[in-house]
């Protein structure tokens, strides 16, 4: 896993949302059941900001600001993902599995807390 993205567990972060809840995957065609999108200020391997899940934001949305409460380590992918939520709100690994489900199933991943 890329040590630099332990740091950001519990740190507040502005998640830019490219593909809000209820929208369309462009290549695959699922729709996504919570808002995605990404860190512009933080680098991928891919070049591009570091994707984030967030939960517990039952509407869709275009930015928003919240914790890293865990990180999702793909063991057959290059990239890893940040999880991030409303402050003061957690979720077990097991609830962050289920919810991340819709992707991380194409994945071997784990998730960090």
């Amino acid at each position: 896993m890329k040590s630099s993205l332990k740091k950001y567990l519990g740190e507040k972060v502005k998640v830019i949302v490219d593909r809000p809840l209820g929208s369309k995957h462009p290549d695959f065609g699922w729709t996504y059941p919570i808002n995605y999108g990404y860190l512009p200020d933080i680098k991928a391997e891919d070049g591009e900001g570091i994707d984030v899940f967030i939960l517990g934001v039952e509407k869709p949305v275009a930015e928003f600001e919240g914790v890293v409460i865990a990180i999702v380590h793909r063991m057959d992918d290059k990239e890893d993902k940040l999880v991030v939520a409303p402050e003061g709100k957690d979720f077990s690994k097991k609830e962050i599995k289920k919810l991340i489900h819709f992707q991380e199933k194409f994945f071997e991943s784990k998730i960090i807390k």
